[in-house]
């Protein structure tokens, strides 16, 4: 064994992206139901190849937030991207207060 291998020098540089069966599993996310995301643009592929499909795994903690809206609340994917989008927007705007209000 080289000296490189075993201080992994020569290992593959693990992925941060994960495959399109990984992410169904951690989001419990209907295949269709993403297909859908997919088609209005909401989840973007980072990668499809002939290797597969893989997503980001940001994506993962947005799509289980829609998949818990939409069953709770009894909405469609759009509307429920849409309040996803917003709690997002609202989440960002009040970590910009807190850092103004840091520097006053």
């Amino acid at each position: 064994m080289h000296k490189d291998d075993i201080r992994g020098e020569n290992m593959p540089i693990p992925s941060q992206l994960v495959s399109w069966a990984v992410f169904v599993e951690l989001t419990a996310v209907h295949p269709s139901r993403l297909g859908e995301l997919i088609d209005i643009g909401w989840v973007e592929p980072m990668e499809v190849s002939e290797r597969g499909t893989f997503f980001r795994p940001h994506d993962i903690y947005r799509v289980r937030k829609l998949v818990r809206l939409c069953t709770d609340l009894e909405l469609g994917v759009v509307g429920g991207s849409i309040i996803v989008d917003l709690l997002a927007r609202i989440e960002e705007l009040e970590n910009r207060v807190q850092n103004l209000q840091r520097l006053l």
